[in-house]
């Protein structure tokens, strides 16, 4: 886990660097290492634009004359699981398994396929086989059945909005503690004071560079987790804490990540200040589908990429011209940005940027600059922006998970706003105003 003393990509600490104050800004996260194979240039291609659904047909053909191409059987199983098409992805990521049993990013793509479904025994062996010791701990510690829930729905006041939106939330019975919430964080973390006080027990443990000193990471299984009228039970848990055993960060008591809200139909409510959380069930997501029509709003594309990274179709333009395609979304968190432009996007759009006014930041823990900039537009569906305050992160990977991402929307493009996330049809909502 643990890379020259550095911060490893996947490490257990990421839900936790952000609850310590590191700014996620952009993903540092690479795409599959291994080359492509001749033939699978026209899906490739298909795949980098986000034309995920086309790409999947080209690799299947591809598959149908070369049965043995492993980068086109992993390809077309982590489409699958970008839109939680568990069978197609299963199916065809134990293909690639079977073609090459040392492929890390194979079993990588599995044991996340497992988890989305709550299949921990059966992710546990692929966290193993994909170098990710501690996850493979940690998800086989997990006995009986994750993320039970108890009640239907809970609708939680925002305590506070900036810097960082807080709710409230109860661990293992105990008194209301402040929670921020982050889709850019993938657990449920806890101070390591909260985890004392609840009576946590590690089930595995790392020393981890972060910043410019030294932490521990542990991680467990917690009891209960109540949030208003709705309670999960049998939940994973990380913690962090000082080599003195000191809590790492005191603005909040913990942070919720989107592994707790691919479990519910979950609205982040910004206009009205609230995170509404219901069942999953195929009545609130009809509900669910229904309220974003009488709103006006279209059902735009929803994708979930390693892990806890959203993704939707949206659009940045500049003056000498725009790009639509696949945009990253990122609910709660901490920053002033309504957006945050990779790569080269800037310069080829010719969007306004302030390179005398450089940021110094965090990506994951890891030193970052970035720079004012001011799109004409950034537009989600019919939500839209313009001349809003952004920043441009020319350093960044543009094709972080292998299909590029020219924009990620953060904060502060949400506040006018009220967005659903709909995890089994894999929809996002977005309508002007308060929730109903």
């Amino acid at each position: 886990m643990v890379n020259d003393g550095e911060w490893d990509r996947r490490s257990l600490l990421r839900g936790a660097a952000v609850l310590a104050g590191a700014a996620a800004t952009a993903p540092l996260l690479g795409g599959a290492a291994t080359a492509a194979p001749a033939g699978s240039g026209d899906a490739d291609a298909l795949f980098k634009a986000g034309r995920f659904e086309q790409a999947g047909r080209a690799y299947e053909k591809v598959l149908r004359t070369d049965p043995a191409n492993l980068h086109a059987a992993r390809r077309r199983g982590y489409v699958g699981l970008l839109a939680n098409k568990f069978p197609d992805a299963e199916k065809y990521l134990k293909l690639a398994v079977e073609l090459a049993p040392g492929d890390r990013d194979a079993h990588y793509f599995l044991a996340d396929c497992y988890i989305r479904q709550d299949k921990f025994s059966l992710s546990a062996p692929h966290w193993q086989a994909a170098g990710e010791e501690a996850y493979a701990k940690w998800f086989a510690a997990v006995r009986g059945e994750p993320y039970q829930i108890h009640g239907d729905t809970a609708r939680l006041p925002w305590q506070q909005i900036d810097p960082i939106p807080l709710v409230e939330a109860s661990v293992n019975g105990g008194p209301p503690k402040r929670f921020m919430f982050y889709t850019g964080a993938p657990s449920l973390s806890v101070r390591a004071s909260v985890a004392k006080e609840a009576g946590l027990s590690p089930v595995a443990s790392q020393k981890i560079g972060y910043e410019n000193g030294v932490i521990w990471a542990y991680c467990g299984v917690l009891d209960s987790f109540k949030l208003g009228g709705l309670e999960l039970r049998n939940v994973p848990v990380g913690w962090s804490s000082t080599e003195s055993g000191e809590d790492v960060d005191t603005d909040c008591d913990g942070l919720i990540g989107t592994w707790v809200f691919y479990h519910l139909l979950t609205t982040f409510d910004y206009a009205g200040r609230s995170l509404i959380l219901r069942r999953r069930t195929p009545e609130t997501a009809r509900k669910a589908r229904a309220a974003a029509e009488r709103a006006g709003a279209e059902p735009l594309p929803l994708w979930l990429a390693r892990e806890q990274y959203l993704h939707s179709g949206g659009s940045v333009a500049g003056a000498s011209g725009s790009r639509t395609g696949v945009v990253g979304v990122n609910f709660g968190g901490r920053g002033e940005m309504a957006a945050v432009v990779f790569g080269d996007t800037a310069e080829r759009l010719g969007i306004r940027s302030d390179h005398d006014r450089p940021i110094g930041t965090f990506a994951h823990s890891h030193p970052a600059v970035t720079y004012p900039c001011y799109p004409e537009r950034i537009r989600l569906g019919d939500a839209a922006a313009e001349e809003i305050y952004c920043e441009n992160h020319p350093e960044a990977e543009l094709a972080p998970f292998g299909f590029d991402v020219p924009a990620a929307f953060f904060h502060s493009f949400f506040k006018p706003y009220n967005i659903t996330l709909d995890f089994t049809d894999m929809n996002l909502y977005i309508a002007r105003g308060k929730a109903t």
